[in-house]
């Protein structure tokens, strides 16, 4: 059914940003390029699906999140870096797991992997200016997901330590308050840290693991931002700190999160020790007895 699966929503307000990203900022975006990303990405879900026999075709819908996202971010001059970046960024899924669990966001993976390999690529981080309507709609349609999927403590933490690291180099330094605010009204930031980095397929499953990895990736992304003076940062600390989420999935022990019921491998219990015991407990030598008597009964 139509908007049933909360992926539904994701495609839908992901779709409209492109059209009002292209409508009112004038984007240098050509259509092609937005259906070779749509092309390959479906494509190369299929193909791999088949392949491996674990994905559902039902994940269609998150080939189809990845290439609306690189649509959005990503930039190239030929069609074929366009294409290389979705087929990377759908085979990370598939290649990068440990449990069955993907690490790597793939949207992220693609964009990094096409400013790589490729000498054309490249991301706008201001294409969305500075305007406040922007940021109401990302932060309207993102609350509207993420209270749904239950990931608004990724986005408050990164968004809360990025803004007081920002907070205080401003102070240090001496600066305006103009120049913090400036710094922090960017709609991809925003697009950012209410759409990718709250991936909750690739990213922690526990709340605290979820917070200490977004709090590790603001820290990261000032670095790289003020330091090293990286206009791309964000997507660079996302990338380079994805791995984290299995020292934090050991650390801290959490069931998988699942889009909808069926999902395959996802929204199961962990196997801990106290799991164990309590199927040990379920079957009883009470329940074990009763059984017998009732075989016996049966037979006679």
């Amino acid at each position: 059914m139509l908007l049933k699966d909360i992926r539904d929503y994701q495609i839908l307000f992901l779709g409209l940003f492109l059209v009002v990203g292209i409508g009112t900022r004038d984007w240098t975006l050509r259509p092609e390029l937005i259906g070779v990303a749509i092309a390959t990405s479906l494509a190369t879900q299929w193909i791999l699906s088949l392949v491996t026999g674990k994905e559902q075709m039902t994940n269609l819908r998150s080939a189809l999140i990845t290439s609306l996202g690189l649509s959005l971010l990503l930039r190239a001059d030929h069609w074929t870096t366009m294409a290389i970046a979705a087929a990377i960024a759908i085979a990370s899924k598939f290649i990068f797991q440990v449990g069955d669990k993907h690490f790597f966001n793939p949207a992220n993976f693609g964009i990094i992997s096409a400013l790589i390999l490729t000498p054309d690529a490249w991301v706008s981080p201001g294409q969305w200016g500075e305007e406040w309507w922007y940021g109401l709609l990302f932060a309207g349609t993102g609350g509207m997901i993420l209270q749904r999927v239950g990931r608004w403590d990724t986005t408050a933490a990164f968004l809360g330590s990025y803004s007081l690291l920002e907070a205080i180099r401003n102070l240090w330094l001496g600066w305006t308050w103009d120049v913090y605010w400036h710094r922090l009204m960017s709609g991809s930031l925003l697009l950012f840290a209410l759409f990718m980095i709250t991936d909750p397929r690739s990213i922690p499953n526990s709340r605290i693991g979820r917070v200490v990895w977004a709090v590790c990736i603001a820290g990261l992304t000032f670095i790289l931002r003020n330091y090293f003076f990286v206009s791309t940062a964000v997507f660079w600390a996302l990338f380079a700190l994805a791995p984290l989420t299995i020292l934090l999935d050991v650390l801290w022990v959490a069931p998988r999160f699942a889009w909808q019921e069926g999902d395959e491998g996802a929204g199961e219990e962990p196997l801990t020790p106290n799991s164990c015991t309590e199927a040990i407990n379920r079957v009883s030598p009470n329940s074990c007895t009763e059984a017998i008597n009732r075989v016996s009964l049966t037979q006679h």
